[in-house]
């Protein structure tokens, strides 16, 4: 089973918002397929004879395994080695598809072995040193936190994977970044989003929730008009004017 190419367009599409490109059932099988053969909890019995980026009592997902079958005279290239940007990018689908807990087994294997006394942390080589793939780290932020800017509709969203009554995380877009906190108590659901540098223009606010009595809304001391709305699982504000957020001023919905 290849770790890299199979589920590399599910993943590009998730990360820009496009959506399953085919049913979910086979990328769950295929994820699982994955973690199952190409998931080696030490490479120790592991053998590589072309590039050794992991070794040892390392873990790591290897770019390809032939499972059950038979491995051929000559085997698909790379097959032995271990890549981040391959195992990142497997990682992080299988946060966007609901294995949490095994996405993140498979980055802190990778976070284990480039910790700073084994490897350059700053440093994931592959082709060589600095290797862009390795960029692909990023998406798990976008993933977990479930941050998502359309810039076109001024759509924010703010969906997070992670279980937390107080969920905090840093967000970026093309006109500015900051931090957005999640909170869940007595029965509210409450969005505050701060501007640290730049601006953030907003139309609509999306969450994860189900609506329990009145909405609110503010930007800074300003009460905002608004409807809420809630369908499947999701609260949706929708302004009736465009929402400049600015340092200083967060924007807090509250349902």
């Amino acid at each position: 089973m290849k770790s890299g190419p199979a589920p590399a367009g599910q993943y590009l599409a998730e990360v820009a918002g496009l959506g399953l490109l085919v049913g979910p059932d086979h990328i769950q099988k295929t994820l699982t397929s994955i973690y199952r053969y190409n998931h080696k909890a030490t490479l120790f019995n592991h053998d590589s004879v072309q590039r050794t980026f992991a070794l040892n009592d390392e873990a790591a997902l290897v770019i390809c395994d032939y499972g059950r079958g038979e491995c051929p005279k000559i085997p698909f290239p790379y097959y032995a080695e271990v890549m981040t940007g391959f195992e990142y990018s497997a990682a992080v689908l299988m946060l966007y598809t609901g294995m949490i807990e095994r996405g993140l087994e498979c980055i802190n294997d990778i976070r284990r072995r480039y910790d700073g006394i084994r490897r350059n942390p700053w440093d994931e080589a592959e082709c060589g040193h600095h290797y862009a793939r390795a960029m692909a780290s990023w998406s798990g932020v976008l993933a977990l936190s479930g941050f998502r800017y359309n810039g076109a509709d001024r759509h924010i969203s703010a969906r997070p994977r992670v279980k937390d009554p107080n969920f905090k995380s840093f967000w970026s877009a093309g006109t500015g970044w900051g931090t957005f906190a999640l909170s869940q108590k007595q029965g509210k659901t409450r969005l505050t989003l701060t501007v640290i540098e730049g601006s953030l223009l907003a139309r609509k606010v999306e969450l994860t929730g189900s609506r329990s009595g009145s909405s609110s809304a503010k930007l800074g001391s300003d009460a905002l008009q608004h409807k809420a709305q809630a369908q499947n699982g999701i609260l949706l504000f929708t302004f009736p004017e465009e929402v400049k957020c600015d340092p200083g001023r967060d924007l807090v919905v509250e349902i």
